[in-house]
């Protein structure tokens, strides 16, 4: 119960940090948030949990939310500023595994603390971001395609949930499939894996769903400096 009740608090901190990002720095925020959403939710992830009986891995509601920003970018100002969130998410994720990979690398100091807890959350993240980045690409390339084809479809500004919901829907299954196969598969038993596949799925979704009012209340901000797709 702890962990259900600590979570839903941890979402909803997510979703005021990302609205007051967003509010303060406007669109850069919105990449800013993009930039440390990918190292945070792969950092996170190393980390398994228990929540109403389902082991699962955190992360998954960082990651999350960068479905809501890009899906913000592709309704405010286009597919083009959402595609150009996608890659710098990526080159985000590329630079923090180059340079952690050579941090670890340094041999420490006699009296060093921090080494061990670096190779134990660094240690796993080749793997770990090799998952990460292919799920990435593949998921976010093709929510921003399904979203963008959902808004010539669905074009009504109250329609945003069917927009916003029907490219999650797809996309975050094929982001958790490509993601634990590569990550995952020979680290934990085909039981194991398989509650972490669902749960991961499944809470990335709740989490996308719930983010929908959060998503039209960002939608309302402006900006005297931006201007809309």
């Amino acid at each position: 119960m702890y962990n259900l009740l600590w979570g839903v608090a941890f979402v909803l901190v997510h979703f005021a940090m990302f609205l007051i990002c967003y509010r303060l720095f406007g669109k850069n925020g919105l990449y800013a948030w993009i930039g440390a959403a990918t190292i945070l939710a792969n950092i996170q992830v190393v980390k398994t949990i228990e929540m109403a009986t389902l082991v699962m891995t955190l992360g998954n509601t960082m990651y999350a939310t960068i479905y809501l920003t890009t899906d913000l970018l592709n309704e405010k100002y286009g597919l083009k500023e959402a595609k150009k969130a996608v890659w710098f998410g990526f080159f985000t994720l590329i630079m923090t595994i180059v340079i952690m990979q050579m941090a670890i690398q340094f041999e420490p100091q006699a009296d060093d603390v921090a080494q061990a807890s670096f190779e134990t959350l660094f240690g796993l993240m080749p793997q770990i971001a090799l998952g990460s980045l292919a799920a990435y690409l593949v998921s976010q390339f093709l929510d921003v395609r399904i979203f963008a084809m959902l808004k010539r479809w669905f074009p009504k500004p109250h329609q945003l949930y069917i927009r916003n919901n029907g490219s999650t829907l797809i996309s975050q299954l094929v982001d958790t499939a490509v993601f634990c196969t590569i990550a995952f598969a020979t680290l934990y038993p085909w039981a194991i894996w398989w509650e972490i596949f669902l749960t991961t799925y499944i809470i990335k979704f709740v989490v996308s769903i719930a983010a929908t009012p959060v998503l039209y209340i960002a939608r309302s901000f402006t900006f005297k400096d931006e201007k809309s797709a």
